[in-house]
C-alpha cells in the first residue's frame, strides 16, 4: 500500500464552509494546476478528469464526517484503486486540512508516480484557501 500525505494548510474560514466546499465535487477542479488536465467532468457526488493526456482519474464521495473527514474514493477506469481522505480540524476561525492518500500500486509504478503524486496533493493543498476565495 502507498501512502502519500500532503502538507497541512490552513484557510481562513469555519470547518462547515471548508467542508461544505469540499463536498461539492465541481469545486475540486479549482484546486488542480492549470494546463495539467483536460476532459474535466462533475455531478454532485464524483469528478473526473485526465492527467497530462495520460491517465484518466475518477472520484466520487465515498465518506463525509460533517467537521472531520472526506473521503473520495477512485471510480471505475481509473489506473490503479486509491482512496483520497481530507482531514480537517477547526482553531477558533482557522482550519486546517490535509490530503491523505492510500493506493494500491505496483512497486514498479510507485517509483514513477508517488513523488508527482506528493507534489499533486501539496499544490492540491495549497490551493484551497484562494479556491475558496478566502
Amino acid at each position: 500500500m502507498t501512502h502519500i500525505e500532503s502538507q497541512s494548510t490552513t484557510v481562513n474560514a469555519p470547518i462547515a464552509e471548508v467542508h461544505g466546499f469540499l463536498c461539492n465535487m465541481s469545486n475540486i477542479e479549482k484546486l488542480l494546476p492549470a494546463g495539467k488536465y483536460s476532459e474535466w467532468k462533475s455531478d454532485e457526488n464524483s469528478c473526473s478528469f485526465k492527467i497530462q493526456n495520460a491517465y484518466t482519474i475518477g472520484l466520487e464521495v465515498k465518506e463525509s464526517h460533517p467537521f472531520q473527514t472526506i473521503t473520495y474514493a477512485s471510480s471505475a477506469g481509473s489506473p490503479f484503486p486509491f482512496t483520497l481522505r481530507v482531514e480537517l480540524n477547526e482553531s477558533g476561525a482557522h482550519t486546517t486540512g490535509q490530503l491523505i492518500c492510500d493506493a494500491q500500486i505496483n512497486p514498479f509504478l510507485e517509483m514513477m508516480v508517488k513523488g508527482p503524486l506528493k507534489n499533486l496533493f501539496d499544490y492540491m493543498a495549497q490551493q484551497l484557501p484562494s479556491a475558496m476565495g478566502v
